[in-house]
């Protein structure tokens, strides 16, 4: 997708050395102070009683600090560098990049009303969704930050402009499910805490953001949404700078759209084949809802998908597909009640800085025991076994919990914070195919037709995306797109039409998978009859969450080395 990094080193010097690692310990020590709730997430706790500013000036603030580091680090030559600092370099001037484009053109703080009230409900969930620390302790940097809350709402009042009405009414639909965080999750998160003044100073705390988040919604309601008239596509000019600054990749749009539709063509015809071979007398819709009735009860939810989990684990140790580090277990275990509201399935990783809360669990949701029977066994429905099987790839095994374990083995603190999408879900979806290519449940086409309605999916977000924001099309426009190329619910295609008017390069799953596909051809040919694919995996993964150029950079150094 990009020409590699020109390779003119000559014998590092010292100088440029020392003054390169220096500057890069300043840059990410200003991502971790602007950023605390990014910090909390990392394992960096050092600023867990701060938020965020959200202020215009500190915006300005950043983007000025941003384009000084990034001339910084232009002024340093790369042929001074060793290889590993060069990478890391280039990812630095790139991540500075992105940061600039977000807040100086795309500017979502004037115009994304949810990022205010979903970035403060995330800053909270950050302190409580890992025991990190003592929960006294966690309560008390969570005070701090719950008093800075309505300020950053007072801010967003300033700051709004002129949104695209579906982002304010986004911002409004989920602010229920926002104050509902605040006012059932947080103090059931922190009921064992025996302090009472503690206890009465959150109290005291939360109502008051609670409050100022129902403010907000009434204001987003009867003030922002009347002149909530901008437009929500960036342009071509914008999203090329997108795809540059945060993937690296400068392939034109003509060209991106055509392999998108090329890849959904591809999965189209794979997925209708599939579904004549599973029963030729039957729609594609019949299939699915076949397949979709056999699924586990919701009481053997957590025990079956254990038992996947461990059965892709040994698949991949068996096949010899790729390293799975020792004493790196995963527990399933259902979703805590004050996060049912928000996830189906999430893997729970620490932070690569973390050092006390280590463990991974892969939370599944379980249907409410209160709710009437057809409105339980409706929610089971996206549990059938295919589609367990397909988000445990993605989630676990090889996907992205594997990937997260070598991303705290890695020596560069640039590569351990800096992931990129392409990267870190194009790997996740193209390990969905993969594992079925190598024979994981090949008997059943069924996993075959989970997989494939997936990749018509992220397919259709790849067009989508593309299309919406650099050719005209309409919300309205690509929901129907989804639902007949994805075969989504209406439900879903809403949501994700909607999704990809904020999200604009979604397509970073497809794009991924296709870039990490021709790296293993690559690589398959230029290491000959020695290419395993475990050792094509490990290398990729021992690489860093980096661009996918900057991979291929640095997996094809290493097999240049004697």
């Amino acid at each position: 997708m990009s020409a590699p990094l020109t390779d003119t080193s000559t014998t590092p010097a010292s100088a440029a050395i020392d003054a390169f690692r220096a500057l890069r310990t300043e840059v990410l020590e200003d991502c971790y102070r602007r950023q605390p709730t990014l910090s909390t997430y990392l394992g960096m706790h050092q600023h867990d009683a701060s938020l965020e500013d959200y202020s215009a000036e500190a915006v300005a603030d950043e983007i000025a600090a941003a384009r000084g580091f990034q001339s910084r680090l232009e002024a340093i030559a790369p042929a001074e560098l060793p290889a590993d600092d060069r990478v890391d370099r280039q990812q630095l001037i790139l991540s500075l990049e992105s940061a600039v484009l977000r807040a100086d053109v795309i500017r979502p703080w004037t115009t994304s009303p949810d990022l205010y009230s979903s970035g403060l409900t995330n800053s909270a969930y950050a302190l409580v969704k890992r025991e990190f620390a003592p929960a006294e302790e966690r309560l008390a940097a969570l005070v701090t930050r719950l008093r800075a809350m309505p300020a950053a709402l007072d801010h967003a009042r300033r700051n709004l402009d002129v949104p695209p009405r579906v982002y304010t009414e986004l911002a409004i639909e989920q602010l229920d499910g926002n104050r509902a965080f605040f006012e059932a999750a947080v103090p059931q998160a922190f009921a064992s805490v025996d302090r009472p003044s503690l206890q009465a100073e959150f109290r005291r705390a939360n109502r008051a953001v609670i409050e100022a988040l129902t403010a907000y919604k009434t204001w987003l309601r009867d003030t922002l949404l009347p002149r909530s008239r901008g437009p929500f596509a960036c342009g071509a000019e914008a999203y090329r700078r997108r795809l540059w600054a945060d993937e690296m990749v400068d392939t034109s749009l003509d060209e991106l759209l055509a392999m998108a539709e090329a890849d959904l063509a591809q999965n189209r015809r794979a997925f209708e084949e599939t579904a004549r071979r599973i029963d030729p007398s039957r729609s594609t819709a019949e299939v699915l809802a076949e397949i979709e009735r056999h699924r586990p009860r919701a009481d053997e939810l957590i025990s079956t998908t254990q038992a996947e989990l461990d059965a892709l684990a040994a698949f991949l140790a068996d096949h010899d597909i790729v390293t799975l580090p020792a004493d790196s277990p995963v527990q399933v275990k259902e979703t805590p009640p004050f996060l049912r509201a928000t996830t189906s399935a999430s893997i729970e990783v620490p932070g690569p800085f973390e050092q006390v809360a280590t463990e991974a669990y892969y939370n599944m949701t379980l249907p409410d025991p209160a709710w009437p029977e057809a409105e339980r066994e409706d929610f089971m429905r996206q549990w059938y076994y295919a589609a367990i099987t397909n988000v445990s790839v993605h989630e676990v095994w090889p996907g992205h919990h594997l990937q997260f374990l070598h991303v705290r083995t890695l020596s560069s603190d640039v590569r351990r914070v800096l992931g990129v999408a392409s990267n870190v879900e194009g790997w996740a979806h193209y390990a969905e195919q993969m594992v079925l290519d190598e024979g994981f449940h090949a008997e059943d086409p069924r996993y075959r037709i989970a997989q494939l309605q997936d990749a018509l999916l992220r397919d259709v977000r790849f067009v989508v995306g593309i299309r919406m924001h650099t050719q005209g099309m309409s919300v309205a426009e690509a929901e129907q797109f989804f639902r007949t190329e994805a075969h989504q619910t209406p439900h879903v295609a809403r949501v994700e039409a909607r999704r990809g008017t904020f999200d604009a390069t979604y397509g970073y799953y497809t794009l991924g998978k296709l870039m990490v596909l021709k790296l293993r051809d690559e690589y398959k040919a230029a290491i000959g009859p020695a290419y395993t694919l475990r050792g094509f995996h490990d290398a990729f993964l021992q690489a860093g969450p980096l661009p996918l150029p900057l991979v291929r950079e640095t997996i094809m150094r290493g097999l240049a080395r004697p």
